[in-house]
């Protein structure tokens, strides 16, 4: 009898052993990180799901967890400002898949009528929007609208505005502004949309609007140059006119006041697409197709991008960098006053896989302390950017692969965990965000 226990007890504590070192093919529910990243990874076959993945934000290692499902091509990410909802677009079934970060487990699945490249969740609670230039309601005439999600699972209103391309909300929700403007569009005019009025399941008060008639859901603000973003700051907000590069006249900020609904000053710049607001200095990035000279940089490249920056308290330009070129829309504020800048169908030069000579691709660093410019050498377009206040690290999603930045030096950390200074993740990654402020 004790041999038969002896002979049990030694096979349960093998068991738990072969379990705790990594032997068991079940992963554990919940991360248990302090500090979790995830990055939205596209299956590179049919046989297999894309997926979320998490990464642990102390070392940049790959934890033992379970991917969160979220279709089979997630891309974009966006998060609430508490970062309790985090919600994905998958383009291949143009579906936004909504995760509470608190559980880590998806909460619902929003169908759109087309794809998006702009979507904003604005509060905690689980309500979010997504531009779809696309969308075609039956019954009514033109294309392009703002969906309003119920994250649950549900489309709840679809506000009708023609060729809806990006759209920003302040941060209680109660107003969202709707840019139509794109390369192939033109237009001089802001649809400002109190969401919390329109009327479901299709609202039309925005074609009505654009007929003259403002309303009570939807205004029309004309007096803009191919507006295409623009950030909310209080009751203020900072509107890009892309000008040249969208087929426009002339690039500038209009700053706009959200109370009267009124252009209050225009500061020209180079070009505008993408921005970046830090105090009272507002940096600007896009590629102008008059000023595109790489003045300062040595390069293969005949066409740059420019970054200006801009004195809000002065309303002037006070400095102007060259960057990569490109249709620029990401960028972030990084450790040690590191600017990271991305953009996308920009001018590639050389192949990071076989080096030899200069390498390029849409990735620019700009040093705030020292004005100077790192073009690191990688290729393909910058898709995801992510800083950390605790580290001195910059996550980069370029060209499929997510790189990791050392701030102090604008190299690629390299270490015992990074070899190579990439994470290695199977597929092709194209967001990161932090989920836990850190």
């Amino acid at each position: 009898m004790n041999r038969r226990t002896l002979a049990v007890l030694l096979g349960l504590g093998a068991i738990l052993n072969f379990v705790s070192c990594g032997g068991s093919s079940k992963k554990p529910t919940t991360s248990g990180l302090k500090e979790r990243v995830m990055a939205s990874q596209s299956v590179t076959s049919t046989s297999a799901f894309g997926d979320l993945r998490f990464i642990n934000g102390i070392n940049d290692t790959l934890p033992g967890v379970a991917p969160l499902s979220a279709g089979l091509a997630p891309g974009l990410m966006a998060t609430s400002p508490t970062r309790n909802i985090l919600i994905t677009f998958d383009s291949r079934s143009n579906s936004v898949f909504a995760f509470n970060t608190v559980t880590e487990a998806g909460f619902g699945q929003v169908t759109l009528p087309g794809p998006t490249t702009s979507m904003v969740v604005p509060t905690a609670a689980t309500i979010g929007y997504a531009a779809v230039p696309s969308a075609q309601v039956t019954g009514f005439t033109g294309v392009g609208a703002v969906d309003v999600m119920n994250l649950a699972g549900a489309i709840t209103t679809t506000i009708l505005i023609p060729n809806a391309q990006t759209v920003i909300a302040n941060p209680a929700g109660s107003q969202i502004i709707v840019f139509n403007s794109n390369s192939s569009s033109q237009s001089d005019y802001i649809t400002v949309v109190n969401p919390g009025v329109a009327v479901p399941p299709v609202d039309t008060s925005c074609q009505q609007a654009l007929q003259g008639q403002n309303n009570s859901v939807c205004t029309i603000v004309h007096g803009f140059d191919q507006p295409v973003y623009g950030i909310i700051n209080g009751n203020t907000a900072y509107i890009l006119n892309c000008g040249p590069q969208c087929g426009g006249t002339t690039a500038s900020v209009a700053i706009f006041d959200l109370g009267s609904l009124t252009i209050t000053n225009t500061i020209p710049v180079d070009a505008a697409t993408w921005a970046l607001l830090n105090g009272s200095t507002l940096y600007v990035v896009g590629t102008s197709p008059t000023n595109f000279a790489c003045t300062g940089q040595t390069t293969a490249a005949t066409t740059c991008g420019r970054l200006d920056i801009i004195d809000l308290n002065l309303g002037t330009v006070t400095n102007s960098v060259a960057i990569t070129d490109g249709t620029h829309d990401r960028m972030d504020l990084g450790s040690n006053n590191q600017l990271f800048i991305g953009s996308h169908d920009c001018t590639n030069i050389g192949n990071v896989n076989f080096p030899n000579g200069e390498v390029r691709g849409c990735l620019t660093i700009y040093n705030l302390t020292n004005g100077s410019v790192v073009i690191p050498p990688d290729n393909g377009d910058v898709t995801g950017i992510q800083g950390f206040s605790s580290r001195y690290v910059e996550y980069v999603a370029q060209g499929g692969n997510l790189r990791v930045y050392d701030t102090t030096r604008d190299v690629l950390l390299v270490n015992d965990f990074l070899p190579a200074g990439t994470i290695n993740i199977v597929g092709y990654v194209t967001d990161i965000k932090a989920i836990d402020f850190f």
